[in-house]
């Protein structure tokens, strides 16, 4: 915007300064040769009225002299002597002489005057006035050379001024557009300081009312999921008492074992809506952290362990299957796998991937979680032995999957992409889709995290097996099916 706004002032003010020039410099060009002109007809006239006095020869000589001391001034007299210059030519002496008529022309390096001048007994002379070419031309070119630079520097100034004019107007667009981005981003703190234009400053009031807004309706809507889910511990508390006058049963345990999950979710998911508004996006804390390195306002709670989690959510994601009779495959890597995402986060990345199982394969479906690490990364894939995914592109599209919202897939889109990771769909050994989740690993694994992830070796009961990928790695395959998933 700068560069064009400079340019139509170049172009304008470049425009006005020629049509002012172009006829100023012809002007002074005549002018200057209308003075030197009216000079040599002056000198002329002066001489005219010293010859009718019939002066000697002498006395013609010093009055040319005095009148004219560069060589400029003669006089033909009647009998053909010449007192002073000569530069005329004899034919527009004779014409001059015999018309008793002055006459102009030009000569050779200059610019002649003839007047002739009638004297006793019917004689003519002839007063001769000489104009060199220089004389013409004296001062034109100072003049036009103070014109051009009065003209540059108009067009100088204009540019100028009219680059500080759009500067002003771009600083403010830049901020605005900066903002934009980053309240499409997901950072809801986002807020410009208008200035600009009146224009511009208006649009900066309306962004940032519009900032508030969208703040103030997700902690409306924050809210409100909060109160649903608060809706629901009653028919829950309900569930529970009747599941205890169904005695100790095996089955009557396993419903208040999903009960007591699903009251877990519950509460987490109050908890959860009711903590004050992230007005960041997913990761965006660690975006422009060097690697190995935590912000300084981040504590060790920020690094989630991939493994401890997924350990986790499968637990209870396995309940739901032996009650589907759904074949659930666990396996899970041994190794630290730290990445820069809250755990709430890699929670509902994999409840996302393995509900969209539940909801889009037919029951006794088989699904398989695993946890894979390489040198840089850490691997979610939960796959399935149903239909599969015919179209993977439009199941990653936010809002525009088959049969639901999209939201799942999208959900785990982002969590890879705030890690420098990415989610890929393909075929699964067991005949149906496999969704992967490749999330970047931070190198700084946390305290807590460790001290989790021990534990959860020691409770855990692999079946360990060695091989060599990127290094000695020791995974562990845990295998949980039907009752054994409950009884755990």
């Amino acid at each position: 915007m700068r560069r064009s706004l400079a340019g139509v002032a170049f172009a304008v003010t470049s425009m006005v300064a020629l049509s002012f020039l172009i006829p100023l410099a012809f002007l002074l060009q005549s002018q200057a040769k209308t003075q030197s002109r009216t000079a040599a007809e002056q000198r002329a006239a002066a001489l005219a009225p010293f010859l009718t006095v019939e002066p000697t020869i002498a006395e013609l000589s010093q009055a040319v002299s005095d009148l004219d001391s560069d060589n400029r001034l003669g006089v033909h007299l009647p009998d053909g002597r010449i007192v002073g210059a000569s530069h005329s030519s004899a034919e527009s002496l004779a014409r001059a002489a015999d018309r008793g008529e002055s006459l102009t022309e030009d000569v050779h390096g200059g610019w002649v005057y003839l007047q002739p001048i009638v004297l006793a007994h019917n004689q003519v002379a002839v007063i001769e006035s000489f104009v060199p070419q220089a004389e013409m031309s004296r001062g034109v070119g100072t003049s036009w050379a103070v014109m051009t630079l009065t003209a540059g520097g108009l067009v100088i100034g204009s540019v100028a001024l009219s680059d500080r004019l759009g500067a002003r107007v771009v600083r403010s667009s830049k901020r605005f557009a900066r903002a934009s981005h980053a309240l499409g981003s997901g950072d809801l703190r986002t807020r410009i300081e208008p200035s600009g234009p009146p224009e511009l400053y208006e649009a900066g009031l309306a962004f940032n009312a519009m900032a508030d807004r969208m703040v103030e309706l997700l902690a409306i809507e924050r809210e409100l999921v909060a109160d649903l889910s608060h809706r629901l511990r009653t028919p829950l508390a309900a569930l529970q008492l009747a599941t205890e006058r169904l005695g100790p049963t095996d089955d009557a345990e396993r419903i208040r074992c999903a009960i007591s999950q699903l009251e877990s979710e519950l509460n987490s998911i109050i908890t959860t809506a009711r903590t004050p508004l992230a007005t960041g996006p997913m990761g965006a804390a660690f975006r422009d952290t060097p690697p190995g390195r935590l912000p300084h306002q981040h504590t060790d709670a920020d690094l989630g362990e991939v493994a401890d989690v997924v350990r986790r959510r499968a637990a209870f994601w396995a309940i739901l299957a032996s009650q589907q009779n759904r074949r659930c495959d666990v396996s899970i890597t041994t190794e630290a796998t730290p990445v820069a995402l809250p755990e709430d986060d890699l929670a509902a990345v994999l409840d996302a991937m393995v509900g969209n199982v539940f909801r889009h394969t037919p029951q006794e479906c088989a699904l398989a979680i695993s946890v894979e690490r390489t040198a840089q990364a850490v691997t979610i894939a939960v796959e399935d032995a149903g239909p599969g995914i015919i179209d993977p592109d439009r199941a990653l599209a936010r809002g525009s999957s088959a049969g639901s919202t999209g939201l799942g897939l999208d959900i785990a889109r982002r969590a890879a992409t705030a890690t420098g990771g990415e989610v890929t769909i393909g075929r699964s050994p067991l005949g149906g889709a496999r969704v992967a989740v490749r999330l970047g690993l931070s190198s700084t694994p946390s305290l807590g995290s460790r001290i989790r992830h021990r534990a959860a070796l020691r409770q855990a009961r692999p079946c360990c097996r060695l091989t060599r990928q990127r290094g000695l790695r020791v995974l562990c395959r845990v295998r949980r099916r039907g009752t054994e998933n409950a009884g755990d």
